[in-house]
């Protein structure tokens, strides 16, 4: 979670559909996302379009996904 988008995308390119399912639209993008996604993180973007980050985190994880936010694992 800690993580920019851009970099997100580009070690884990599924999560671009993931994201744009979660409302999340301007993610496909590609110069959306090489340019304001160099510094967005899930968190901040979730905050900005008033995404519940919770729902976002259940949402990664129901798709197999482990999140690391805080420092620790999400289980």
């Amino acid at each position: 979670m800690h993580k920019s988008i851009y970099d997100l995308t580009k070690e884990y390119p599924e999560i671009v559909e993931i994201m744009r399912s979660l409302g999340f639209e301007k993610i496909t993008d590609p110069l959306m996302i090489s340019t304001a996604g160099r510094y967005m993180t899930i968190p901040k973007g979730a905050s900005m379009k008033k995404i519940n980050l919770d729902s976002i985190i259940k949402e990664f994880e129901a798709r197999g996904f482990i999140i690391k936010y805080g420092g620790n694992d999400h289980e």
